[in-house]
C-alpha cells in the first residue's frame, strides 16, 4: 500500500512550494502526476513552472503539450495517469479514486483556508481508517518542512 504525505502550506504558497517538492521527487528517479481541482490551475501551474526559477528547470507537460508517456511532470484536472507516475500531487482540494496505484500521494493544502484543512483532516481520518501510511508535515516561518505527525506510529510533535 501507498504512503500518503500531507503538506501543510503556512508561510509560502503552492507556487513557491511545490517545485521544491518536484524537483525532490524527480532526483529520486520518480515521476508525478500533479492534479488540480480546478481546470483553470493546470496551465496557471504548468505556466508557473516555466519562470519559477531564473536557473532552474522541471521538465513538464499537460493535454494542451500532449505526450503525456514522455513528461515526467504531468499536470491535470482527471484522475488519471497517463505517464506511469509514482507519486501523486493533490492540490487545490482534487480528489482521486486512484491512490492505490501510486507509490506516494502527497496532498498539498493551504493552511490559511479553513475549508482546505477539514478537507484534509477529513482525508486523514478516511485514509488512517483504511489503513494507509500517513505523515504530515508542516511548513516552518522559514518554509522548511517539519514532520508533525505519523499515523503509523502515532508518533506526533
Amino acid at each position: 500500500m501507498s504512503e500518503t504525505m500531507y503538506y501543510h502550506l503556512q508561510t509560502k504558497p503552492l507556487e513557491q512550494a511545490l517545485p521544491q517538492l518536484l524537483a525532490a521527487t524527480l532526483k529520486r528517479g520518480w515521476k508525478a502526476v500533479v492534479m488540480t481541482g480546478e481546470t483553470g490551475r493546470v496551465e496557471a501551474l504548468t505556466e508557473h513552472l516555466w519562470s519559477y526559477e531564473e536557473d532552474s528547470f522541471l521538465p513538464h507537460g499537460n493535454a494542451k503539450d500532449g505526450n503525456a508517456e514522455l513528461q515526467p511532470i504531468w499536470f491535470t484536472d482527471q484522475d488519471e495517469n497517463p505517464n506511469q507516475a509514482e507519486v501523486l500531487f493533490l492540490v487545490d482540494s482534487a480528489e482521486s479514486q486512484n491512490l492505490n496505484s501510486y507509490t506516494r500521494v502527497c496532498r498539498i493544502f493551504n493552511g490559511n483556508d479553513d475549508h482546505a484543512v477539514q478537507q484534509a483532516r477529513l482525508a486523514w481520518k478516511t485514509e488512517n481508517e483504511a489503513g494507509r501510511a500517513l505523515t504530515y508535515w508542516q511548513q516552518t516561518e522559514q518554509g522548511a518542512w517539519t514532520k508533525k505527525a505519523d499515523a503509523n506510529t502515532k508518533e506526533s510533535s
